[in-house]
């Protein structure tokens, strides 16, 4: 099955019901660098706002990272824009809880039928939401890894060892070669 706009909008508006429910307006999203990444992340963001969220578009990043911002950012949520290894003429969205864990099969049913039955309830215009772009999002990500107490910097680095990596043109390109930058490898 095909993820159509008016399928992007369906589905995202009823995720961002269900996550602002709960008295959290903010979302955060982010997307992977295939070709209808921009297309589908004006979708979902302006579909959030139109709810009533306050979106933070990470841009270009990875699931890891948008995982990670959901719980720095104390989020109600996060939409990952992305078919991971799936062909380029598709595309997904994966949904985040507050604790940036995917969510459950059974809100996962929820969101599907609200979606289905377009049981979905926008802001009036005085109650949209807001966006924000926050660019510069993979530095926290790559601080925190470098900060894990299982992860020793300094011992990485005085092994000289040289790493090849295929990020598949996608944000992996960018994110992976900064983090073992910051390695020393």
């Amino acid at each position: 099955m095909s993820l159509s706009p008016l399928d992007v909008v369906k589905y995202t508006a009823a995720f961002g019901q269900w996550a602002i429910s709960k008295g959290n307006k903010k979302i955060v999203i982010g997307r992977d660098g295939r070709i209808s990444g921009p297309i589908v992340s004006q979708l979902v963001a302006q579909t959030l706002v139109a709810l009533g969220a306050e979106v933070i578009d990470l841009g270009l990043s990875t699931t890891p990272t948008v995982e990670f911002e959901v719980v720095a950012e104390q989020a109600a949520g996060g939409i990952i824009i992305t078919a991971s290894h799936n062909p380029k003429e598709w595309n997904a969205l994966k949904l985040l809880n507050e604790k940036g864990e995917f969510i459950s099969a059974e809100t996962g049913t929820q969101i599907l039928n609200d979606a289905d039955q377009e049981n979905l309830q926008f802001a009036g215009v005085e109650q949209s939401g807001s966006y924000t772009h926050k660019p510069d999002h993979a530095e926290r990500h790559l601080d925190a890894i470098l900060a894990y107490p299982l992860v020793d910097a300094v011992s990485i680095k005085k092994k000289n060892l040289k790493v090849v990596v295929d990020a598949i043109n996608s944000s992996g390109a960018i994110f992976v070669p900064a983090l073992l930058q910051k390695l020393g490898l």
